[in-house]
């Protein structure tokens, strides 16, 4: 796969797409070229384009280098055109299979290896870094990274009805916002722990939180309830301003600054703000307004809050989705366990969890979970049992008159 910084200009594959068509109208006007040999250029062509139509959809970071620089060999070297222009068909034939089968193994291979990680031992442990998306070493860095198994075409089925004209984020959220989140946080894990199927289920556990928590779906929607995840970017009609006094020491809220709901999972008042802000690196107390102006921010701390603990000595949903945390026997009679429905005792507390089986929040939330699991093709089985996939009977972590959860209103 290609980094964002390509290694060749993106105009590239285009001025290889028309050299092509410039040969073969050459050749034809000439009629220089064999039946044969005019079948080779038309396959290699339609290949081009297939492969080019695919880069401009996922902004070139799915095009081989490797198959455009073969491409580009093959249509500038006359005497090889010549050479096959004169060759027997019976040996056209079998040489025009061998080079199609050459581009989509260079194809094919460079796209499932990905980058090739820069790999050093560490007291005995494999680290790798991967550039751009999984930079560095990291033992998460050696296993598959997000953009291997979970690309353009999936989020946008995922997320189908995000820019209707009735949805109120029209062009906002996009896979690369999401993409270039991720990377922050694939070294410590996300989406890189375990492999490609622990790294399916954790993209689509959070994604289902998101599609949850951003939905302008109900039950009659064109598309079905679960196709309008990342309508909302913003609370669109706040109550109040959110603002907590009790910590004005640590987390004083800036006059005429409203703190409700923003982000992919939406942040609700000034200490979250702060808080996130800090480990962000990012002034979010005095402008939380960046989080609907910046889709890449409003992923990444949504993607911080999963991964980091509300409180010490607890586990993060991160680390309760992927198996980093061992329930005690306190969790076990709490009937806390690893899995998806421990993610949304993490998140929300008693706001979801606690509150029996037929919670309408909870089984939305499962819903939008089961849904991504589907369209991913790992399929609804992955998630497991119900008292797995849900939190209805659970003891919360934290109650509501002590919760500080990223999502609290």
């Amino acid at each position: 796969m290609i980094t964002p910084e390509s290694r060749y200009p993106t105009s590239y594959p285009i001025q290889v797409f028309l050299s092509l068509k410039a040969k073969e109208e050459q050749l034809a006007r000439k009629n220089a070229a064999s039946p044969t040999l005019k079948t080779l250029l038309l396959l290699i062509n339609q290949l081009l384009t297939h492969f080019l139509l695919l880069s401009l959809q996922q902004n070139f970071l799915n095009i081989s280098p490797s198959f455009i620089k073969l491409i580009h060999f093959f249509i500038s070297d006359h005497r090889l055109l010549f050479l096959l222009g004169n060759m027997e068909t019976k040996w056209l034939l079998l040489l025009t299979m061998a080079i199609l089968s050459l581009l989509v193994f260079v194809h094919g291979d460079e796209e499932m290896s990905s980058v090739k990680p820069i790999v050093k031992i560490v007291k005995g442990k494999k680290l790798c870094d991967k550039g751009w998306e999984c930079k560095g070493f990291s033992e998460y860095c050696c296993n598959q990274t997000v953009s291997d198994y979970f690309q353009t075409y999936q989020f946008e089925n995922l997320f189908s009805k995000r820019n209707t004209p009735v949805a109120h984020a029209v062009g906002f959220w996009d896979y690369h916002s999401f993409i270039t989140a991720a990377a922050l946080h694939q070294p410590k894990g996300f989406g890189t722990t375990g492999g490609k199927l622990m790294g399916q289920k954790e993209v689509a556990a959070f994604l289902g939180h998101v599609g949850s928590k951003t939905s302008c779906g109900y039950g009659v929607a064109t598309g079905g309830p679960l196709a309008w995840g990342l309508c909302y970017n913003k609370e669109m009609s706040p109550s109040q301003t959110y603002c907590d006094e009790s910590f004005k020491f640590t987390y004083p809220c800036t006059p005429g600054v409203s703190y409700h709901g923003r982000g992919a999972l939406p942040l609700y008042w000034n200490y979250n703000y702060g808080e996130t802000g800090e480990a962000l690196k990012v002034d979010l107390l005095n402008h939380p307004e960046y989080l609907e102006d910046n889709a890449t921010l409003a992923f990444q701390t949504a993607i911080w809050r999963w991964m980091t603990p509300v409180k010490k000595h607890q586990p993060s949903a991160h680390d309760v989705f992927v198996g980093k945390w061992k329930p005690t026997k306190n969790d076990t009679v709490a009937k806390r366990v690893p899995g998806f429905g421990t993610t949304m005792n993490v998140l929300y507390g008693d706001q979801v969890c606690g509150n029996g089986d037929d919670h309408e929040s909870m089984n939305n939330i499962m819903s939008h979970y089961l849904y991504y699991l589907d369209l991913m093709g790992v399929g609804r089985e992955e998630a497991g049992p119900n008292e797995v996939l849900g939190c209805g009977q659970q003891k919360v972590f934290n109650p509501s008159s002590s919760s500080s959860s990223s999502s609290s209103s």
